[in-house]
């Protein structure tokens, strides 16, 4: 059973979506930083690992499984939705379809959405508009803010093999985020600690 530490809401609640089916992607280096900057306006942020949830119930659409009813719970729960995915022959990975359609009709009315898409060259950057927008939109996600999509090239790694995305991923992430920076102050609390490979862990603002 994994662990999942939550955090009192007095401000915004996000959820963020990791539908990349590797670890360390750059999917979800890309999904960290945008967390990162939405640190001063949430105290309740939680990372779901998509490819960390129990694959047979995940296939199977088993939404009374313990572990897939507790992310779509954090998810109808959330105010903010980042969804972080790599691009595979011009469409979103078949992990992040999967959930996705686990959700009820409407499962984004109300939320800000955040599409944020990682590919080989920016020649997969339309896949965002062509192929994620409208399963977003159909999910009433009507609040989509400008995606922010960054190539392989457009990654620094540091020495301690952590991938981060450089200045200019991280100037078009702040512009995307700009309309919810300016929302609530949020009190600074300690980092929580998570387990290994958990399939939701909860990031401190």
């Amino acid at each position: 059973m994994n662990t999942v530490t939550a955090f009192p809401s007095s401000s915004l609640r996000v959820v963020a979506l990791a539908g990349s089916p590797t670890p360390g992607s750059r999917s979800t280096a890309l999904l960290h930083a945008a967390l990162e900057q939405l640190r001063p306006v949430t105290d309740s942020a939680h990372l779901i690992e998509l490819r960390a949830l129990p694959p047979a119930a995940l296939l199977a659409a088993d939404v009374g499984d313990d572990t897939i009813a507790l992310a779509l719970d954090r998810l109808q729960g959330a105010d903010v939705v980042l969804i972080a995915t790599p691009i595979y022959q011009a469409a979103y990975s078949g992990l992040l379809k999967v959930f996705l359609d686990l959700l009820p009709q409407r499962g984004l009315r109300g939320k800000a959405v955040l599409p944020l898409a990682t590919g080989g060259s920016t020649a997969h950057l339309l896949a965002l508009d062509y192929a994620l927008r409208p399963v977003l939109a159909a999910l009433g996600g009507v609040h989509v803010l400008d995606p922010v999509f960054a190539a392989d090239g457009q990654f620094l790694t540091q020495p301690s093999g952590r991938r981060v995305p450089d200045a200019d991923v991280q100037q078009r992430l702040r512009r995307a985020l700009e309309p919810l920076m300016s929302l609530r102050p949020a009190p600074r609390l300690a980092v929580a600690s998570a387990p290994d490979e958990p399939t939701l862990r909860a990031f401190a603002a």
